[in-house]
């Protein structure tokens, strides 16, 4: 049986004396540690004092093991172009994935917080880590959770959360990216079933899974959700080579010709662009959390690297203007992580809407970026080797400022919010 978070933290709790003392006592008799600026702790208006204690555990346990095992191979595996594979053992160990589903499929039963917590201690490791497991519970297993029969959910929640099977999500084409309602991907009902015709372009984790939530037309072009198992006959995929980002992630083109699909393979509770755009309204919040990490491990190197590298006589960190870049940089990053906890806090009272999410996501990831891009240049030509990793997560992060939601496609989406007015050019 999969070990949950809550699991793991309550164990940790019990077998920590000082952990258990402050998690029986009153919170201003224990108060949480204050962050220092000078630990890598990045938590300028104490968010930390917000958190719950299970909440911190989660953030310090994921953080610990992205320390312990992504860090040392994480470079190598930027510029080989693979995967870490061997991780997924111990990230479904952790119970990453799927972690905010319900503990009665497997799965972790976390709090929204404590799952923007854990998408933000991976990024801060790499955006292709984060985008593995984003994909895997917010693109696959949520949308089995939330339209799939109870046998879908019987069948592939548990082995999911367990890192047993691997999953993916269908939406983008090579000629659909942003309008995804004009995808030409169909589905044709026959005799046995569904017949499948199309292709998928840009998909995270498309030639290692072991089922494809993939999303296609039907005859009256009503959009549905279809589950594509391994091997399924006339499916084929095709991994992208050559990238400059997301070097540590696998990126898939799908293609399907005539491939049945059985009656039982399709999301039944699936219609209409709604339902392919919910699941992104749940991976784009992992996002917004998962771009404060990545920013936050820039802002800490070039903290760390100015106050240690000397040029005239002193270090750079005493000059004024690299000083005020570590200020807008540790200002901006404060507010994104206030963007988030508020987000979480509304996504667990039911209270969110999915145009706050793209706030949260277009500013966060633009954010992120401006930090990568100044650190680097606080670092110098240091900054451009793999020795450091300003450059990888800036090139991540130029990946993460397109998918799930271009920047110019969150500023109509939140323009037509405040307006009234669509202008997505229908």
């Amino acid at each position: 049986m999969l070990k949950s978070f809550r699991l793991l933290i309550r164990q940790r709790i019990l077998r920590n004396p000082v952990l258990r003392k402050r998690n029986e006592s009153d919170r201003d008799k224990y108060p949480s540690k204050r962050s220092d600026m000078t630990t890598g702790e990045t938590d300028f208006y104490r968010i930390d004092d917000l958190l719950t204690d299970e909440e911190r555990l989660v953030r310090q346990t994921v953080r610990q093991f992205v320390r312990d095992k992504l860090e040392p191979v994480i470079a190598e595996c930027f510029e080989e172009d693979r995967f870490p594979m061997d991780l997924i053992p111990g990230l479904a160990e952790l119970g990453v994935f799927g972690a905010n589903l319900p503990e009665e499929y497997g799965c972790a039963g976390m709090n929204n917080v404590g799952y923007g917590l854990v998408m933000q201690e991976l990024e801060a490791g790499d955006s292709g880590l984060r985008s593995f497991v984003s994909v895997q519970g917010a693109l696959c297993m949520y949308p089995i959770f939330t339209f799939g029969t109870e046998a879908q959910k019987r069948r592939w929640l548990p082995e999911m959360a367990r890192g047993r099977a691997i999953g993916c999500f269908g939406l983008t084409e090579p000629n659909f990216g942003s309008n995804p309602a004009g995808m030409v991907t169909r589905a044709e009902r026959v005799k046995d079933g569904w017949l499948l015709n199309g292709a998928k372009a840009w998909i995270t984790n498309g030639s290692i899974a072991d089922v494809t939530v993939v999303w296609a037309k039907t005859k009256d072009d009503d959009i549905c959700g279809f589950l594509v198992e391994k091997g399924t006959r006339g499916f084929t995929t095709r991994d992208v080579k050559h990238k400059l980002s997301l070097r540590a992630s696998i990126t898939s083109e799908l293609a399907f010709q005539d491939c049945l699909i059985p009656e039982e393979n399709i999301l039944l509770s699936s219609g209409g662009l709604k339902s392919p755009l919910m699941c992104l309204t749940q991976a784009r919040y992992g996002i917004a959390w998962g771009a404060v990490g990545a920013a936050r491990a820039c802002y800490e190197a070039a903290v760390e690297y100015s106050k240690q590298r000397v040029q005239f006589g002193h270090p750079i960190a005493a000059f004024q203007l690299t000083q005020e870049k570590l200020v807008n940089m540790l200002t901006e990053i404060t507010k994104a992580q206030l963007v988030c906890w508020r987000l979480g806090k509304m996504k667990d009272a039911g209270t969110y809407r999915p145009q706050q999410v793209s706030m949260a996501k277009m500013n966060n990831v633009a954010m992120a970026l401006d930090c990568a891009r100044t650190a680097r240049n606080i670092l110098g030509a240091n900054g451009v080797t793999a020795e450091y990793s300003l450059m990888r997560h800036m090139c991540n992060l130029e990946s993460v400022y397109t998918y799930e939601g271009t920047n110019e496609i969150h500023k109509l989406i939140l323009g037509q919010h405040i307006t009234g007015f669509s202008a997505f050019g229908e």
